[in-house]
């Protein structure tokens, strides 16, 4: 017998249990969509109540800074090498803050170092095209001026770096990545920190810091918790190149005592003594003499050193090198080394008076100096 054609065969009805799987199916879907629809409506926003004590504080201090604080914007001339025509492209961005009213304006030299132009914005959104007045690239200081023919923000207040304390509170405020006008906040980690620079000297007397410092950051202000200029941040310490809970800035101090010269005279004259002095020589005469210190090369005549009965080394019978004064100490300080020799007449200023302890054929003795102006 042939088999019977599906279309001959009857058609299959729904079973009971198919229809109520069915029900439940739709019953489920509609209890799960209710909660769906109930969270559509915007919640109820729950009181706050009052910010603490601690973040009045921070925002009033941030409030009252924003508007010293700048966005540096520096270019450079480069030349085409095909057609040798010149052209202006940007070079970078840092940070600086209003230091008086007549519009000058603090950064760091590293800032505007190489730069052939420089564009500073305020808070408001104004872009003003600066000057250079001065720049200590020992200290990585700059000054720039704005001009006078508006109303400048209010400088930053000033404070004190000498009598900071480690764990104290401070507040950074700058461009980082240039993200403009950004807030950050931590301690003082360290003070005293000495830090080798480009140059073959070292910035000295840093503040270091937790508080998150970027590529940026340069040259705009650290304060401490009243809202005082206390540093300006400078550099970082990172092998990635951002933020490492790492950072350092140039003490108010420091700050207070370049500025000034740099207004005044568009360079920072350095107290010196008026030896001649050389670092890779002064290493090797202390490790064959085993002897700490500074050894006096020359003390020029007519010098401040002179004046004071400083010696330099001599030519002796036998036709060797006799030694002269090897400088040990200045007001009780040592001095192992140039760079620190430098660093610690940077303490004073032309004119002061310096108390100087050396050593000479074996026995110690102290002379007073005059500072004069350096090279």
């Amino acid at each position: 017998m042939p088999p019977r054609p599906l279309s001959a065969l009857p058609k299959a009805r729904p079973t009971i249990f198919l229809i109520l799987a069915a029900l439940l199916a739709g019953i489920m879907t509609w209890v799960a969509a209710r909660p769906a629809e109930k969270s559509a409506v915007p919640r109820q926003v729950t009181p706050r109540g009052e910010l603490s004590a601690e973040e009045k504080s921070t925002i009033s201090l941030f409030e009252r800074a924003r508007d010293s604080v700048v966005f540096i914007t520096t270019r450079e001339q480069v030349r085409d090498f095909w057609s040798r025509n010149v052209f202006s492209v940007q070079r970078g961005t840092g940070s600086g803050f209003i230091w008086d009213e007549a519009g000058h304006v603090v950064t760091n030299y590293h800032v505007i170092e190489g730069a052939s132009e420089a564009t500073v914005k305020l808070a408001n959104g104004s872009d003003y095209r600066a000057s250079l007045v001065g720049a200590s690239p020992v200290h990585d200081i700059a000054v720039l001026r704005i001009g006078t023919g508006y109303t400048h923000p209010p400088p930053v207040p000033l404070g004190s770096s000498q009598d900071l304390k480690v764990g104290q509170r401070v507040y950074a405020i700058g461009n980082p990545f240039g993200l403009d006008w950004t807030l950050t906040s931590g301690i003082i980690s360290a003070l005293n920190r000495s830090l080798p620079d480009d140059r073959g000297s070292s910035l000295d007397h840093l503040i270091q810091t937790d508080a998150a410092i970027n590529p940026g950051n340069s040259g705009g202000p650290l304060l401490d918790s009243a809202g005082r200029l206390i540093g300006i941040n400078t550099s970082i310490y990172s092998p990635s190149g951002a933020n490492a809970g790492i950072g350092f800035a140039v003490p108010a101090d420091t700050v207070n005592r370049v500025v000034p010269q740099l207004i005044r005279q568009g360079k920072y004259i350095r107290p010196a003594l008026g030896i001649e002095i050389d670092e890779d020589l002064n290493r090797r005469l202390s490790a064959m003499l085993n002897v700490k210190g500074v050894f006096i090369l020359r003390a020029a005549q007519g010098s401040a050193a002179a004046a004071a009965g400083l010696k330099g080394v001599a030519a002796s019978k036998a036709g060797g090198i006799v030694a002269g004064d090897i400088i040990t100490a200045i007001e009780g300080k040592s001095i192992d080394s140039v760079g620190k020799l430098i660093a610690r007449l940077d303490d004073f200023r032309v004119g002061d008076s310096v108390r100087i302890t050396v050593q000479r054929e074996g026995k110690t003795r102290e002379a007073v100096v005059i500072l004069q102006p350096g090279e």
